[in-house]
């Protein structure tokens, strides 16, 4: 497939899980994609081996999203290897669950500076590019957590529901440039974040689809959402939950 022939993507965050699921998604249907990672280079180098396969093109960039300077970094990076920017894929984040009372400071503010922050600064780094050349697509990976809110998250749900309201607010804004900019909410996702989940089947009941997503059926949507496909679709929050937020 070449949906995406010739297009440049970024993607932050995508060695594992869902942001792993986008960059090999994005590749199979002909976009060159940067993607970040903060810790590990071999996980980077197993996606990027991944890429080869796929007869694909990548490039992974050792970045923290929180770090303004390096978002830019990233930016500048990616523009150089491939001249053009044409899709900014905000994945990146973390968890840090804990009940309110028991949550330090820094906890909280550990998952804001990554969760939301981070998706500001790769949003900022990326925009003026976007507005010059007239066209991009930005896609802000929030949670149901953001809509609903989930007990022990109040960092998570918090800055996941940032993301909503940056999304909408930005969708308004550069909307004149033919910038589009729209959110996927992602229900209880397979992944090494969850395989561990402690009351896994009681939240599969909860699910009128019965079982978690896989990686994949979320990168689909980001595709359906970076393509001609969704000319007409900005500003929106679209749940890939199994009916979870029903």
């Amino acid at each position: 497939m070449t949906y995406l022939k010739d297009k440049v993507a970024i993607v932050t965050g995508g060695t594992r899980g869902i942001g792993r699921a986008i960059v090999l998604e994005l590749v199979q249907n002909g976009a060159k994609v940067v993607f970040t990672y903060l810790k590990s280079d071999e996980s980077a180098g197993i996606v990027l081996d991944e890429v080869k396969e796929l007869n694909g093109e990548a490039e992974a960039i050792k970045a923290d999203a929180r770090d303004l300077s390096d978002a830019k970094r990233v930016v500048e990076e990616t523009i150089n290897k491939f001249s053009k920017l044409d899709i900014l894929v905000n994945n990146a984040g973390i968890l840090k669950d804990k009940a309110l009372m028991m949550m330090e400071p820094a906890e909280w503010q550990e998952v804001i500076d990554t969760n939301l922050t981070g998706y500001f600064n790769m949003a900022k780094a990326c925009i003026v590019t976007m507005m010059k050349q007239r066209s991009g697509n930005i896609v802000n990976i929030s949670s149901v957590a953001g809509i609903v809110g989930m007990p022990r998250q109040i960092n998570y749900s918090s800055a996941k529901a940032g993301i909503i309201g940056l999304t909408k607010s930005l969708a308004k804004e550069v909307a004149s440039y033919n910038i589009r900019v729209n959110a996927i909410a992602p229900g209880y996702v397979e992944s090494d974040m969850t395989k561990d989940l402690k009351g896994k089947e009681d939240l599969v009941k909860r699910i009128p689809l019965s079982r978690f997503a896989k990686p994949d059926e979320v990168a689909k949507v980001v595709l359906f959402l970076v393509t001609n496909k969704s000319d007409y679709i900005t500003g929106q929050v679209i749940k890939v939950d199994g009916g979870l937020a029903i």
